[in-house]
């Protein structure tokens, strides 16, 4: 293959990105990925703030991962900081999935309590994930300061990532539960049941919380 003949392909693939057909955009998506070429990477990383279907920007992410990180996390660091949410959003998701450690600095704890609850529920994906082991304590402790927080998908998220912390979240949820506003209470028993025993459910999990905030009856981890 020429010179000219492969820049044409690559000019050809970057267009279909951009292409009013969703599925067209998968395609070009999953091309990307199967070929990676540094030249893809700052349109896949544009690309993901604005792309409005679901399985389209997944496979944005996964065509990223394909990438060396070394070419990947500038441009996803920058858009950490971007005024976009979905921007914010993608780019935190497509973090956790790289999973390089040297991404843990922009995990600040703006992120973690972004306004938007889908950047937050990236931003704790991502946190998790990368989170250096001698830092899992203090994470906690951010973390915590969420509970109580959304609908049922958020808190759910909230706690998955806790839970994924390990047990150096128990002290953090034992603060919150003597301390914290009713609606984080119910959520860090929830989490700490979940935490004991992850075939309870999470439905299961919080209706039981409530009953124990509301009656101030002890848990059975107190009985």
């Amino acid at each position: 293959m020429t010179m000219a003949t492969h820049d044409k392909d690559t000019t050809r693939a970057l267009l279909r990105l951009e292409h009013g057909s969703s599925s067209v955009r998968l395609r070009a998506a999953l091309a990307i990925g199967t070929a990676p070429d540094p030249r893809f990477v700052d349109k896949l990383v544009e690309r993901c703030a604005t792309e409005p279907d679901f399985s389209v920007r997944e496979m944005l992410t996964w065509a990223l991962t394909r990438h060396a990180p070394s070419l990947t996390l500038p441009g996803l660091l920058g858009e950490v900081r971007s005024e976009r949410a979905q921007a914010r959003s993608q780019a935190l998701h497509t973090l956790s999935k790289i999973g390089d450690r040297r991404a843990w600095p922009a995990i600040t704890r703006e992120l973690l309590s972004d306004a938007d609850d889908e950047v937050a529920r990236s931003a704790w994906r991502a946190a998790v994930v990368l989170v250096p082991e001698e830092e899992r304590a203090e994470l906690a402790e951010v973390l915590a300061t969420q509970l109580g927080r959304g609908g049922r998908e958020t808190r759910l998220s909230l706690s998955r990532a806790l839970i994924a912390l390990g047990e150096v979240i128990l002290p953090t949820l034992g603060a919150a539960t003597a301390k914290g506003a009713p609606a984080a209470r119910q959520h860090a028993l929830a989490t700490e049941r979940l935490l004991r025993d992850p075939d309870a459910g999470f439905e299961f999990a919080i209706e039981e919380a409530k009953r124990v905030v509301a009656l101030g009856t002890p848990s059975q981890e107190e009985r």
